[in-house]
Parts: structure tokens; sequence; C-alpha cells
């Protein structure tokens, strides 16, 4: 009787949707089959476009889609990552499921009428998939992104906000020589000038250097402010500083976090097999 009542729950557990992981990186491979040298390789030429052009790519390799079809599958996961830019719709997303041997290119509103259809599907039968058959999963990927790149810079887009991928990729990056200029600048004009006016003095100093570094007026103002407090409370925050502010819960890595900008998809696009 009891193997009788758990019946329903197993297979509710069997038949349950895969989760669909976090967007954390411009490719995630759920299943090894990309080496890290070769994830990263596809990671820069995937930033480097969307430096350029302002869309964004995104690359994903599950197991399996089962019980869903990739096409009911690839929908939930762009519908929770919102690729592409807010009120321009620019994401793609492609999605190879592969023990199902299936794989797909979902493509946002705004490219619909470029990366159509039948050119998704194109690209799909005439590059990836000939070198799925040859085992060549990374050769596959590669000629199919640097293909939808090709077909997406003809079109004619808003422009990318360099600013704001100055601020989000390299501002980790200016923190330790942040932090360093604070604590010297800020231990000698303290001496010199007197607390209050040495953090004063210190705060609009690293401010205007954090300025000229990133370009970035936000940043500026939120280093400038930080490294005032340092000086003028001392090593107090400067545990808050090195611990939270300047490392964060990686320890200052320097790595960064992709994240979608809000892009809205239809289903338009292309699947196919091999």
């Amino acid at each position: 009787m009891v193997l009788l009542a758990l019946i329903p729950f197993w297979s509710s557990v069997a038949g349950a949707d895969v989760a669909i992981p976090a967007l954390t990186a411009r490719v995630t491979d759920e299943t090894a089959t990309l080496t890290g040298e070769q994830r990263a390789t596809l990671e820069q030429t995937l930033q480097a476009f969307e430096e350029k052009k302002g869309s964004q790519i995104s690359v994903l390799i599950v197991p399996t889609t089962q019980p869903e079809t990739i096409e009911q599958y690839s929908i939930r996961v762009v519908e929770q990552w919102k690729l592409g830019r807010k009120h321009v719709d620019d994401g793609v997303l492609l999605i190879v499921a592969k023990n199902d041997r299936t794989l797909r290119i979902e493509v946002g509103y705004g490219l619909e009428g470029v990366l159509n259809d039948a050119t998704s599907s194109r690209i799909i039968n005439e590059v990836i998939v000939p070198r799925f058959r040859q085992g060549d999963f990374y050769g596959g990927i590669t000629a199919g992104v640097s293909s939808m790149m090709n077909v997406i810079s003809g079109e004619s887009l808003p422009p990318p906000d360099r600013q704001a991928g100055r601020e989000s990729g390299n501002v980790r990056g200016y923190l330790p020589v942040l932090f360093v200029l604070t604590l010297v600048a800020g231990g000698v004009l303290r001496a010199v000038l007197g607390r209050l006016a040495g953090s004063v003095v210190t705060g609009a100093g690293v401010a205007v250097v954090a300025w000229l570094l990133s370009g970035a007026v936000s940043i500026a103002l939120v280093a400038g402010a930080i490294a005032l407090l340092f000086t003028l409370f001392g090593s107090g925050l400067g545990a808050f500083v090195g611990g939270r502010a300047i490392g964060g819960p990686g320890g200052g890595s320097g790595r960064t976090t992709f994240r979608g900008g809000g892009g809205g998809f239809g289903g338009g696009g292309a699947s196919g097999r091999w």
C-alpha cells in the first residue's frame, strides 16, 4: 500500500520540468562539453560583440529539456534571462540539448526581421549541425555564433551604452588602486591638514582619480564618499571597505556577473536535430 501511494509522487518527480540555470555568464555549459579555455574564448567573443553592437548573445548547453520540447524550455529560459536591451529586444539564445540531440536559436523581438526563422534554420542546418554530427561541438557553436553575429551586424540598432559597460565591466579593476590611494594619501593628508580637512581632500582626490579611470560620475561619487569616510573614521571602517565594499563576498576576484538587459521574446527562431 505504501508503494502504491508513492507512485504518483515519483511520477511527478520524474516528469518535473528541467530547472533553468542562473544567468551568470554568456556561456553556460551544464554538460562539461566545452573546456575552460573554449568557454573563456567564446565568452570573450560574445562580450566584444555586445560592447560593439549592443546585442546580447548567450549559449546554453544542457543534457536534456525533457519532458518539455526544446521550444518550450527555450522560451522559459529567455523569459527568465531577458537577454537583449529593454525596448530594443536584441537578445539571442543558442541552446543545445546534448542528450536529446536537439538545438534551437531563440530570437528576440527586435531581431526577428533580420535573424528570421529561415535564416536561423539555415545557420542550424548548414553551419552547426554538420559539425555536431562530427562530434565537433565547440566548432559548431563558434561557427553558429559567428554566423549570427554577421547577420546581426548588418541590422541598424541603437548604439551600445558604452559608459554602462565600462562601469559594470571595469569597476572592480579600479578598486585596488583607489584603496591604496586612500590609504597612502589619506594618512599623509590627515597628518598634515588634520582629520576632517584631510578626509575631505582625500575624498575629493579619490573621486577625481576614479572619474578619470572609469569615466563614470557614479563610480567617482561612491569612491570619493568611501575614501572620505575611511580616512575620517580610520581602521574601523577600513575593515568594512576591505571585506565588503572592495572585495565583496568573492574576495575581490575581479569577475563580473553577466545579466540580461530586459529584452523580450515572442518565439521567433528555429530548431533542429543532428
